[in-house]
Formats: C-alpha cells, structure tokens, sequence
C-alpha cells in the first residue's frame, strides 16, 4: 500500500473516531441532515435542478443516437453530460449555473436562523460544545448536497443507458464519479459561503440576497472583468504581434481562474472530455509532433488537480473564517 493511501486511511479512520466520541456532533448532524431533506425548499430547489438537467439529457440523448453511427462510438455515454441540443445547453452547464443554489439555499439562514427564532441559546446550554453547532451544520449540509448530487448523476447514467442503449465503459463510470465528486467539492464552496454569510448577516433575506450576488458575480460578470482587465494591461487588436496576443489570453484565462465557476468548468471539461489536452494557448510548435488520442483517467486528474486544489483550499478557508467568527461571537442575550 502507498504512502499516501495510508495517510487518507488514517484520517479517515481520525475522523470516524472523532465523530463517534463528539456525542454533540452527531446530535446536530442527524437533526440538520433529516430536517434538510424533509425542507419543502429544498425538494422545490432539487425538483428545479433535475427538470433542467433532465430536460438537457432528453435533447442529448437524442443528438447521439442520430450521430452515434457516424462519429463513431468512443465515450459515446460520456456525450450524455457534454452534448447540447439546439434550444438547450448540456448537462454540465445546467449543474454549474443552477448548483450553487443547492448550497445557498442550505446554509444561509442556518445560524442566523437560530438567533431569530432565539433557539441557539437553548440548543448551547444542552451538552453540546458550540463547535459541535457549526460542524454539524456543515458536514450535514455536505451530506445532504451528495445525496443529491450522487441521485441526480445515477438518474441521469441510468435515463442515458434507456435511451441510447450503450452500456458505459470502465473508463467512462471513473470519469463519471470523477466528475460527481468535483461537482459535491463546488456545491460545498457555495455552502460556506452561506454559512458564513449567515454568521455576518442577521436578516435571512441579506444573506440570501448577498449570497446570490456572489454566485451572480462568479458565474457572470467575473469573466467579463478578467477580460477587461486582460485588455487593458495588453490590448490585442487585430494587427497586433503574436507574443502581445497571447500573454492577453494568458492573463485572461488566469484572472478568470480566481471564480470558482471558472475552476469547476475547466475541472468537467477535463473529465468529461477525453480529448482535451490544455485549456490555454497552444502554439503551433507545441502541436508539430503532437499524437492525436485520448487522455487516460489518471492524466486528466493530474490535470484538474490544480484546480481540485483551489476549490478545496477555497471552501476550508471560508468555512475556517465562519468557524473563527462563530466561536469569537456573544450569543447569551441570542
């Protein structure tokens, strides 16, 4: 056994002790994770979510099966999340625009929600440590979103075997939980950010409101920023050099890498895309010699591993600032 497969063993070994031992955590864990899936909010935001993708499964489906016998048929059940028809984008698209607000919607009126209601106060003088409150809100709301996140995925490989009848490969179900456990890590950011707007914020209705304007930001306007700022520094019109070219997209691609949005796409690109070799400027040199094939699994996780790591780091860093704020606050007049 590897180094490394010791060391993941181990923690995960950590981590079930330490949850059996925490009597509080567990308490708030099961309490959190039933009273979010039992949520009328939440089976109205889910049912949301799986109409669109459902709906962008259909058309795909649909574009392969008349394409399937021309192009060929490797990673054809891969095709399900990639292809999009005329009138709708593709499945990856739908979870990336619409996902984040599964993770909104399960933190930003979990603590603040407490002091409005003045039940905090009461759930702290039980046995309970306070971190217990805030950890078990957290890893609850992480559990709820792979619930989610793993149905909606096995729904879709199921309606996708029905409709194309090509069985996947044992590259093509890696790929897929791959791309199932990238899409939890980004959910998770965005739940967070929630938890953390819900420990700044009192009123439900600002943290919800500030929230979307992130999300908003990060999937939107972020791009657009990156861009202008990209032109300003070097502005590439048409008769410009090459090398003035390509540092402008260079510095494009990088600015827009600080939203997670850009992560995650770049991320399911690579995953669900096996002819993807690099997202960013290629220069003919660099192509002269080059093997056209696809990339095995392993190469495409080294290659989102960059961007696996900038999602985790992001979502421990929020959630270690809501952590520090909440243990820092006074919540006995709460």
């Amino acid at each position: 056994m590897k180094d490394w497969q010791v060391k993941l063993k181990e923690f995960i070994n950590w981590w079930r002790e330490a949850f059996r031992s925490s009597g509080g955590l567990k308490v708030i864990f099961f309490k959190e994770l039933a009273d979010n899936l039992s949520s009328t909010r939440m089976g109205i935001l889910f049912s949301l979510v799986a109409v669109a993708c459902l709906s962008a499964l259909y058309v795909a489906a649909q574009s392969i099966r008349q394409s399937v016998g021309q192009e060929g048929s490797a990673f054809v059940f891969l095709r399900l999340f990639t292809t999009s028809g005329g009138s709708l984008p593709p499945f990856i698209s739908f979870l990336s625009f619409l996902g984040p607000l599964l993770g909104l919607a399960l933190g930003f009126d979990a603590i603040n929600g407490e002091y409005n209601k003045r039940t905090l106060s009461r759930l702290l003088a039980q046995p309970i440590y306070r971190d217990d409150v805030i950890n078990g809100k957290f890893l609850a709301g992480i559990a709820v979103l792979a619930i989610m996140i793993a149905a909606l995925g096995l729904l879709v490989a199921g309606l996708g075997l029905v409709f194309i009848g090509v069985p996947p490969r044992g590259e093509e179900i890696g790929r897929i939980l791959a791309y199932l456990m990238v899409s939890i890590i980004y959910v998770a950011f965005w739940l967070s950010i929630s938890l953390l707007f819900s420990l700044l914020f009192r009123q439900a209705a600002t943290s919800a409101l500030a929230g979307i304007a992130v999300w908003l930001f990060c999937a939107i306007f972020a791009p657009m920023l990156a861009g202008i700022i990209a032109d300003g520094l070097f502005p590439a019109g048409e008769n410009a050099p090459a090398e003035l070219i390509l540092r402008n997209a260079v510095w494009k691609q990088n600015l827009s890498r600080l939203s997670p949005t850009t992560l995650y796409d770049e991320a399911t690109l690579y995953l669900l895309n096996p002819g993807v070799r690099t997202l960013g400027p290629v220069l003919i040199q660099q192509v002269i010699g080059a093997i056209p094939g696809f990339l095995p699994l392993s190469q495409s996780l080294l290659l989102i591993w960059p961007h696996l790591v900038g999602l985790i780091a992001g979502t421990l860093i929020i959630f270690a600032l809501a952590y520090y704020y909440f243990m820092r606050q006074e919540i006995r007049t709460s």
